[in-house]
């Protein structure tokens, strides 16, 4: 991760509309909302929550009983409108914490706009079309799994309406979209949304936004670029909003950055890095020469047992060259790397996240953040370039509390250094992959 400076930044003290010093309550309420944010509320299913009938009823039909770790602490504190800085390992259930927050928060105004309409038809009809939460995200796929995800739980809530704008998609489609659907929640990428913000034309008014998250935090504000887009669009919405940030990884210097963003935010760190692990995740390794990691991997997938499986590589050059391998050996591969256009990378994701693709070969694009229930083997080809990256990788496995196995091929000085970074730093010990390994141990029942 590149090192950041307060040169570098964008200073919010040289704008009046964003300055993070701002008193947004007064004192007697800020102290309140300060023992609401360090209670350390926690509880032990989603029904203690006091969440909706049909949020209730969406969680149930989607297969989740009780809440994550992460879940417990933060889905209360988001309920009180607290802001929220979350680093929690890959699998945990980051998404839920903001999706079921934002539609409980939303069905509730909804409810207060409705009982209100036969008195202000005018105000009914504008709060109507108001962007109520806004997501950003780094990546297409995120973006679309993030849609979906409150697609799923909003099924009982009619009034829930969700869009995804980003950029790889003709402009005009996403205001046709915009003007016919009036999204209440939007998800997308800085470069799109900030387009949008900036079009006279169009309607998208962020004025009257109550929710601002960031999902992957640490991507969108590592790059400077990137970091000035969000925060022109940061710029554009009121100061008493709820900003909710998550992340699996977040460095030294992103935290002060997430800081700048939020009002005294409850923070969520998990500072002792073996715990970024996941329990049900085995991981091995293999040393061997870089011209025998084809002959390695053929065989690997002849004994293994899987459902889905992720083979990660260093290159696209490397991603289309394997994937052809793998389909002359009769195995059904498929790519998956940023030269791909939108429909065919959009056409690759559903066909995994909906099972039809069982052996996926991908460079790190799909590396965090996506999330596929199948997925229950991941294999490094080629090591990542570093630790934090071999942790989102693997994370692809093992998810939630299931089991997974990772196995990552170990061929040159550089890969054992990465691989001596990640046992120290996650303080875990990375066994050689021995001759035969149990399915049950990797597979769930």
């Amino acid at each position: 991760m590149s090192s950041l400076n307060d040169n570098e930044l964008v200073d919010y003290d040289d704008a009046v509309d964003t300055s993070i010093d701002v008193e947004l309550k007064s004192d007697a309420n800020k102290d309140e909302a300060k023992k609401v944010s360090y209670s350390g509320m926690h509880t032990t299913s989603f029904r203690d929550m006091m969440l909706k009938p049909e949020l209730l009823n969406a969680i149930s039909e989607n297969g989740f009983e009780n809440p994550s770790e992460v879940q417990q602490e933060a889905i209360p504190q988001a309920l009180y409108g607290t802001d929220i800085i979350c680093q929690a390992k890959a699998g945990m259930g980051k998404t839920a914490v903001f999706v079921l927050s934002t539609l409980q928060l939303l069905s509730s105004s909804s409810q207060s706009q409705s009982s209100s309409s036969s008195s202000t038809t005018t105000t009914s009809s504008s709060s109507s079309t108001a962007i109520d939460t806004l997501v950003l995200v780094h990546t297409r796929e995120l973006a679309y799994q993030i849609c979906k995800d409150y697609q799923r739980f909003s099924t009982h809530l009619p009034d829930v309406r969700v869009a995804v704008f980003l950029g790889g998609i003709p402009y005009d489609v996403h205001k046709k979209v915009y003007e016919d659907k009036k999204p209440n929640i939007i998800v997308g990428t800085p470069g799109r949304i900030l387009q949008m913000v900036h079009d006279k034309s169009l309607s998208f008014n962020l004025s009257s936004l109550k929710r601002f998250i960031l999902d992957e935090c640490d991507q969108l504000l590592e790059s400077i670029d990137m970091r000035k887009d969000v925060q022109e669009i940061f710029k554009q919405t009121p100061l008493d909003k709820q900003v909710m940030l998550f992340s699996a990884t977040l460095s030294k210097e992103i935290r002060v950055i997430c800081q700048k963003f939020t009002n005294n935010p409850h923070e969520i760190f998990i500072n002792d890095e073996k715990k970024l692990v996941l329990p049900g995740l085995q991981q091995y390794s293999v040393k061997l020469a870089e011209n025998k990691k084809n002959r390695k991997l053929i065989d690997l997938l002849d004994i293994l047992e899987f459902k889905q499986i992720i083979i990660f590589v260093s290159s696209v050059r490397r991603c289309k060259e394997l994937t052809k391998l793998l389909k002359e050996q009769n195995f059904p591969a498929h790519p998956f790397h940023s030269e791909m256009n939108q429909q065919e990378r959009l056409e690759a994701y559903n066909k995994f996240k909906n099972n039809d693709t069982r052996v996926l070969v991908s460079t790190d694009i799909f590396g965090r953040g996506v999330d596929f229930e199948g997925v229950n083997v991941v294999i490094n080809y080629d090591m990542p370039n570093k630790a934090d990256q071999y942790l989102h990788r693997v994370g692809r496995s093992g998810r939630f509390g299931t089991k997974g196995l990772a196995i990552s091929f170990v061929a040159s000085d550089d890969d054992e250094k990465i691989y001596k970074e990640v046992e120290q730093r996650f303080e875990i010990q990375i066994a050689a992959l021995p001759d035969k390994i149990d399915p049950s141990s990797y597979m769930n029942a």
